[in-house]
């Protein structure tokens, strides 16, 4: 059985609760990612996505220095390195979620995103209803 630990990228870039939006705006671009986590003292409190500059700051006219901590999303669907595979798809699918966040005694130890499942699944098809779930319209923006 393949886990998360098999195939989370580990290499992760995050922010600290001192950040301000522009910093985690460099840091997407730096990167070509969409998401950056937010950690307190080395523990996950959040993340930042592309989607929430957009939505909670440039469309809220909030300059690039307003602090990370007023535009993250807290509402955290996590991963243990120990899930499956499997497991994941369901919890990404049954949230609509693309990236899940992987998580041990509250430090972030990686990333998996839908295209990582997408690639370590023994069929195509699998991946195809995950995504189809996740790219589902929804009635509001989670937190």
């Amino acid at each position: 059985m393949t886990t998360l630990r098999d195939i989370m990228s580990t290499d992760v870039d995050c922010c600290t609760v001192e950040d301000n939006i522009y910093e985690a705006a460099v840091k997407m671009k730096n990167h070509d990612v969409g998401i950056i986590p937010v950690l307190d003292s080395g523990q996950l409190v959040g993340v930042i996505t592309d989607r929430d500059i957009v939505l909670r700051c440039v469309a809220g006219k909030k300059p690039n220095s307003t602090r990370i901590t007023d535009v993250i999303s807290t509402h955290l669907i996590t991963g243990t390195p120990d899930m499956s595979v499997d497991e994941a798809e369901e919890l990404m699918g049954n949230e609509q979620i693309r990236r899940l966040p992987i998580v041990e005694n509250g430090k972030l130890l990686g990333i998996v995103a839908l295209g990582d499942l997408a690639i370590h699944k023994q069929t195509s098809s699998e991946a195809g209803i995950a995504l189809s779930s996740i790219s589902e319209d929804r009635d509001q923006i989670q937190h």
